[in-house]
C-alpha cells in the first residue's frame, strides 16, 4: 500500500501544473506569499500550487486635479 501512495505523489509532483514558481512571480513585480496576501496585494497566480501565492500591489488608483 505504501509504494501505491509513494507511486500517486511522485505522479502528482512531475505534471505540470498552473503555478510558475518564484523566479516568473518575482519578474513580473510580485512576491511569493504563504497562505494569504497582505491589505493592498492581490492574487496574481501561485508560485507554488496551492499553498504559496504569487502576490503584487495594488496599483494606486489616478486621481484627477
Amino acid at each position: 500500500m505504501g509504494i501505491l501512495w509513494f507511486i500517486l505523489v511522485f505522479s502528482c509532483l512531475t505534471r505540470p501544473g498552473d503555478a510558475h514558481g518564484p523566479e516568473t512571480c518575482s519578474h513580473e513585480g510580485g512576491l511569493c506569499r504563504v497562505g494569504y496576501c497582505l491589505s493592498g496585494e492581490y492574487l496574481a497566480g501561485y508560485c507554488f500550487h496551492p499553498i504559496i501565492l504569487c502576490c503584487k500591489r495594488l496599483s494606486p488608483t489616478p486621481t484627477k486635479s
